[in-house]
Order: structure tokens, then C-alpha cells, then sequence
């Protein structure tokens, strides 16, 4: 990966619409260069896919949380398959400390997000859970050098 192609990955997280055009001009090679190092990536796996960013307060989504689980090893083949399936989960990692799991969940109320957890401590155990008030930096790209 040179640094025209750290150039575009950074434009692309940016904006995944900014145009071929833009960026070959940024680049300063032709747009079907640009549009190959793009397929490149895309069949490498660098660029895994491209998304919209959503106001969800905006689709009555008011409140966001982080819930830890503390999970058996032999809980995980029952946990993972059931949080893919909760469109309220919008992330969900495997970490290291006492608790095995956090999600990142989004819910219209906190009425909504407590059944949510209930469901959840009844079906795998123990959590705990902060409501975030605010964010002071979203979910962005990873910066390259260029």
C-alpha cells in the first residue's frame, strides 16, 4: 500500500461518495487508476464495505448504551447468534477483564433497553450497564499517514 492508496482510504472514510473525479484529482492520477485501486483493495479485504452514518435520535433511537455480559466460555455458541439477532445491537465485542462481552445498543426508551437487559440476564447472567448522555467523537475511519 503506497500513499496515494492511504490517500483514497482516507477520502472513502470521509465520504464514501465522494466521486472518482474528486479523488483523481486529489491524487493527481486518472479516475480509472483511482477506480482500480479501489477494486484492489475491495478484493483484498482492505475495504470491507461502505456505510451510511444515520442520526438515530432523528429515527426515535434515544438511548444509547454499553452493556457488559459476563459469559461462560460455553455460553458464547448460544450469545452470538442471538445478539446478531437483536437489530438493537449495533456492535458487540469480545474483551478481555471480568466481563467478557460489550455491546453497543441503541433503543427508542430506557423502558425498552431495561426489557432488553432483563432478556439478557435471564438468558446468560450477570451485566452492567452504562447509558451514555453524550458522544464527543462518533465512530470514524482510521487515519493513515500519508
Amino acid at each position: 500500500m503506497d500513499q496515494i492508496d492511504k490517500k483514497i482510504l482516507n477520502m472513502l472514510q470521509a465520504n464514501a461518495r465522494v466521486s472518482l473525479k474528486e479523488m483523481s484529482a486529489a491524487c493527481y492520477i486518472s479516475s480509472p487508476a483511482i477506480a482500480a485501486r479501489i477494486s484492489k483493495m475491495e478484493d483484498t479485504g482492505i475495504i470491507t464495505g461502505y456505510h451510511t452514518s444515520i442520526d438515530r435520535e432523528k429515527l426515535d433511537y434515544h438511548v444509547k448504551a454499553f452493556i457488559m455480559v459476563q459469559l461462560e466460555p460455553s455460553q458464547k455458541s448460544e450469545f452470538y447468534p442471538y445478539v446478531q439477532s437483536i437489530p438493537n445491537v449495533i456492535e458487540c465485542n469480545c474483551v478481555t477483564g471480568e466481563y467478557s462481552e460489550v455491546m453497543e445498543v441503541v433503543f427508542p426508551s430506557t423502558g425498552a433497553l431495561d426489557d432488553f437487559i432483563n432478556e439478557i440476564q435471564r438468558r446468560f447472567g450477570k451485566t452492567s450497564t452504562q447509558i451514555v448522555f453524550s458522544t464527543s467523537v462518533e465512530h470514524r475511519g482510521v487515519k493513515l499517514s500519508e
